[in-house]
């Protein structure tokens, strides 16, 4: 599988203008992290795109260039167990790791590169870039699909397969994870893989690509994300947020992200994105998503 899989879903009105990206690599920690970009050097921003769990930089490719529109410079690492990077150890690969990861990225982009950055996370990597924009400060504006706050019992309960296992989740994996922390099983054991889109082929794909869905992830990654604490939203001001929400998502319902927008101390925007499921590649929804992350890009050109 790879961006011309994917891109096969994207609606004809865009597929013209659709081209792959350039693959480049950044040493991190021992790791060899693939990013993949489209450089635009006139452009005044460049967007960052976080993907989440299942997701990476080849499957969100064709959507999130859509989404940016033109004259955006845009870069999408693979995050460690998914997509091109090489991974030394698998199985010790913790939530803490990607956020360190994408804090040091950020830093390294903003050295070489002084244009304004956003951050666009899709579904698990929404709170990524909220939590990056947290850390860094060097954020010029974050763009997420969904903002699963996994604190919260009822997201828990949506994130998992089964809406029982959610709630106890970070109890019972914290008390495994000294045992059983470096046994890897597959996401899709886990996650609703299912849900992943309205089209069932574009779900069976993301659930099956051995880079992407399809890939094993740590009991002790599991247990690090669901005891994660994010920056509470109440101290928040480091960069507007704007929700993009798939208003058709039956993972994780918008409702659940709009709760937690709705506690941000600084400035938000929420976006409905009409007939789109969690991965939002539907129309209208996604001409939605493009003139959001457009509005987005212009405010924070202006910066």
């Amino acid at each position: 599988m790879d961006f011309h899989t994917y891109a096969e879903f994207v609606p004809d009105i865009y597929t013209a203008a659709l081209a792959p990206p350039v693959s480049t690599w950044w040493p991190w920690r021992r790791r060899s992290v693939h990013i993949a970009r489209a450089v635009v050097p006139t452009a005044q921003v460049r967007a960052m795109v976080v993907h989440g769990g299942g997701g990476y930089s080849g499957a969100l490719w064709p959507a999130a260039a859509v989404a940016a529109g033109d004259g955006v410079d845009i870069l999408a690492p693979d995050l460690p167990l998914y997509g091109d990077t090489v991974e030394p150890d698998p199985a010790g690969v913790r939530y803490g790791d990607w956020v360190d990861l994408l804090c040091d990225l950020v830093a390294a982009e903003r050295a070489a590169d002084p244009r304004p950055l956003i951050l666009f996370g899709a579904s698990m990597g929404g709170m990524l870039a909220y939590e990056v924009a947290a850390r860094t400060r060097q954020v010029a504006a974050v763009v997420a699909t969904c903002l699963l706050d996994v604190s919260d019992p009822a997201a828990r309960a949506a994130a998992t397969r089964f809406g029982w296992m959610g709630r106890p989740a970070p109890v019972v994996l914290r008390a495994v994870e000294p045992v059983l922390g470096r046994v890897r099983l597959p996401i899709r054991w886990m996650a609703d893989m299912g849900a992943m889109s309205s089209d069932p082929r574009l779900a069976r794909l993301c659930a099956t690509d051995p880079r992407g869905g399809g890939a094993r992830v740590p009991l002790g990654f599991l247990s690090s994300w669901m005891n994660f604490r994010h920056c509470e939203p109440e101290s928040f001001d480091a960069a507007p947020v704007t929700l993009v929400a798939p208003a058709a998502d039956t993972w994780t319902p918008p409702e659940l992200s709009i709760r937690f927008l709705q506690r941000i101390s600084g400035a938000t925007e929420l976006v409905m994105l009409d007939n789109c499921g969690h991965f939002p590649i539907e129309e209208p929804g996604l001409t939605q998503l493009r003139g959001a992350v457009t509005r987005v890009a212009e405010r924070a050109g202006r910066r």
